[in-house]
C-alpha cells in the first residue's frame, strides 16, 4: 500500500519552496497553441506566450507526429502529439484522464487503498492496474505498453529513470504547490484536449457557484475539513484540494483555519481539538488506523464539546476524494457532499 500523504506535509512543501516559486509546474502548459495541437487556448498562470514545437505541423501530427513540453520539473520532454496508451500513476492524473473522456492504458491503485479509489471504480473497469500510487511494477507498466506516462508528483529519480526506459514520453504533471485547475490544463495540453480542459473547468466553476448559491441558510457558512489520522486530526490549508471547492461555493474557514497553503497541519493533541471546530465539520480517514482513533476519540469530553458536534453537524466523507490534490471528478464529488448536507432541505 502506499505510504504518500496527500496534501503536502508543511515540511516537505518548505524543502521545495525554491523550485515551487519559479512555477516550474505551469511549464508543463507549455504546448499551448503549438502548430501541432488541434486544441488552442491560453493557460491561465503560465509563462507568457509559450510554445511547444512540433515535428512537421499539423499534417505530421496527422500521421503520428511529435510534440515537446516541458513538464512540472521544467524538464523538456517529447510526447505524441496524440497519445493513444496513457498509463496514469496517481488517482489526480487518472481523474484528469477520464475527465477529459480518454481511457487509459493502465493506471495505480487510489491513494490508502489497495484498489482503484471508489468514485472513479465504474469508470475503470477492466483497465489494468499497474501498481500501488506512485509505485509502479516495471513489469506491469510495460505490459500496458504505454506511449504516454503521466507520474503525477514523483520525485523518486530512480523510478523516473526506470519509467523513462520504457518510454522517453514520461511526465511528472504537478509541482508540490500547484492546484488541481493548473495539473489538469497541462495534463490536457499533453493529451491535446487543452481547449476541452479549459471547458472542463468553466463548467466546474459555474456548477461549484450555482451549487454554494442553493445552500440556504448554510450559504457562507465556515466549514472544517479534517483528516483524521492514527495520531489525531489534521486540517487542511484554505489552498488545498476540497478546501478550495468549498472556497469556490461561497463557503468560508473557521478562524483557525483561515491559512494559505495546499498543505495540512501535523496531527493535533486532544489539547488543540478545539482548532477543528466550526459551524460543519467535514471528517476523512485514509487507513483503518485512521478511522479506529476516530471511533475511539468520539466518546470522549473534548470531542463532544465542539459545536459542530453538539448541533450535529458532523459529515463523514471519503479520505480518497477530500485528501487528495484533487481533479474535475473528485470536485464533482465535494459538491456533492457539501450540497447534501447543507443544502436546503
Amino acid at each position: 500500500m502506499s505510504t504518500r500523504q496527500s496534501p503536502l506535509h508543511p515540511a516537505r512543501r518548505r524543502a521545495v519552496q525554491a523550485l515551487a516559486a519559479t512555477g516550474a509546474a505551469t511549464l508543463l502548459l507549455v504546448g499551448c497553441g503549438s502548430s501541432g495541437s488541434s486544441d488552442k487556448g491560453s493557460a491561465e498562470g503560465s509563462p507568457s506566450a509559450a510554445s511547444s514545437t512540433a515535428a512537421g505541423g499539423p499534417a505530421a501530427d496527422a500521421a503520428g507526429g511529435k510534440r515537446t513540453v516541458k513538464d512540472a520539473t521544467g524538464t523538456a520532454v517529447e510526447i505524441p502529439a496524440e497519445p493513444k496508451r496513457i498509463v496514469t500513476l496517481t488517482q489526480e492524473d487518472l481523474d484528469a484522464v477520464l475527465a477529459l473522456g480518454l481511457k487509459p492504458a493502465g493506471i495505480t491503485n487510489g491513494q490508502g487503498l489497495n484498489e482503484p479509489p471508489a468514485y472513479l471504480k465504474d469508470k475503470v473497469q477492466g483497465i489494468p492496474v499497474v501498481g500501488n500510487l506512485l509505485q509502479p511494477v516495471m513489469d506491469k507498466v510495460i505490459a500496458a505498453k504505454p506511449d504516454l506516462i503521466l507520474a503525477g508528483d514523483m520525485q523518486d529519480q530512480q523510478v523516473l529513470k526506470q519509467l523513462r526506459e520504457i518510454t522517453p514520453a514520461t511526465l511528472v504533471t504537478m509541482a508540490p504547490t500547484d492546484d488541481w485547475k493548473l495539473s489538469f490544463r497541462g495534463i490536457g495540453n499533453a493529451v491535446n484536449k487543452l481547449d476541452q480542459a479549459n471547458k472542463v473547468i468553466a463548467d466546474y466553476d459555474a456548477k461549484a457557484a450555482k451549487a454554494g448559491g442553493e445552500l440556504g441558510e448554510n450559504k457562507g457558512k465556515a466549514v472544517s475539513i479534517v483528516r483524521w489520522n492514527p495520531t489525531g486530526p489534521s486540517w487542511m490549508e484554505k489552498k488545498q484540494f476540497a478546501s478550495g471547492v468549498a472556497l469556490d461555493m461561497g463557503l468560508t474557514r473557521p478562524q483557525a483555519q483561515d491559512k494559505d497553503g495546499n498543505a495540512h497541519t501535523p496531527a493535533l493533541s486532544l489539547e488543540k481539538i478545539n482548532e477543528i471546530d466550526g459551524d460543519w465539520l467535514f471528517l476523512s480517514t485514509l487507513t483503518d488506523d485512521g478511522k479506529a482513533a476516530l471511533k475511539d476519540v468520539q466518546s470522549k469530553p473534548a470531542y463532544q464539546e465542539l459545536n459542530a458536534v453538539k448541533n450535529n453537524h458532523t459529515v463523514t466523507v471519503d479520505g480518497s476524494v477530500w485528501s487528495t490534490r484533487g481533479g474535475p471528478l473528485a470536485a464533482d464529488v465535494v459538491i456533492g457532499d457539501i450540497g447534501k448536507a447543507l443544502g436546503a432541505k
